[in-house]
């Protein structure tokens, strides 16, 4: 059984990122694959060490500032967890919580978890629009396709990007780069939201997730059909 945590979904819920959950056990269920799902609020005890796929969504700089002092006090949990495999997609304002740190428009700081080496500042203008990047999966390049809507630019430092940005703006619009990755830690500014859209990274989380509940098993192929036209739609309007 995959155990996934959908973390703060009362504050971090921008653009229908509740369906990344949604994508994610269906495409479980599908397969026969038994999950469970919890949700985790504002001090309500999470067990990371007994979890398998962690989802954080958006959220604007007021829910980020609610948040901050509370998810502080599960960094080394969270760490841990994360050296150890835990599978983690983070979206717009929870990626923005794993870095360094988030400046607001007004210079306030929010503080980040600092688990990943990159940092956020606000910008005078929102980088809005459909996006497409390159993201290597099982070494293989595939296509992601997503929609962002932030006004924040992240910088990475050592942390390796998610993707590289074909259409769109990514993380800041200057250095071509899109999301955040290190080990099973996959962070992105797409909404959309981002996994009905993408079958093939959804289905690359589930495989992660199974591994580390110690099942590394090949999945029973779905009918994507209608997942792939989408995307081809877009992709012949973007590029």
């Amino acid at each position: 059984m995959i155990k996934i945590c959908h973390l703060y979904p009362e504050l971090l819920n921008l653009y229908g990122d509740r369906g990344n959950i949604i994508a994610f056990v269906r495409r479980c269920q599908w397969r026969g694959v038994d999950v469970t799902t919890r949700e985790a609020n504002l001090g309500d005890p999470v067990d990371f060490s007994d979890t398998d796929f962690l989802f954080l969504g958006g959220g604007s700089d007021r829910e980020q500032d609610l948040i901050a002092g509370d998810i502080k006090r599960r960094r080394a949990e969270l760490r841990s967890a994360i050296e150890n495999g835990l599978v983690v997609l983070a979206i717009c304002g929870g990626y923005q919580l794993l870095g360094q740190y988030y400046r607001t428009g007004d210079g306030r700081v929010i503080p980040g978890l600092g688990l990943l080496d990159f940092y956020t500042e606000a910008g005078g203008k929102r980088l809005l629009g459909n996006v497409v990047i390159e993201v290597m999966l099982d070494g293989a390049l595939v296509r992601v396709y997503g929609f962002e809507n932030h006004s924040g630019r992240t910088f990475l430092g050592e942390t390796e990007p998610l993707g590289k940005v074909l259409a769109g703006n990514g993380n800041n619009g200057c250095d071509g780069w899109e999301g955040a990755r290190y080990k099973n830690v996959f962070c992105s500014y797409l909404h959309g939201p981002l996994l009905p859209k993408n079958a093939g990274l959804t289905d690359h989380l589930i495989a992660l997730a199974l591994k580390r509940r110690g099942l590394d098993l090949p999945l029973i192929p779905l009918d994507d059909r209608f997942e792939k036209r989408a995307c081809k739609v877009l992709q012949d309007r973007l590029l």
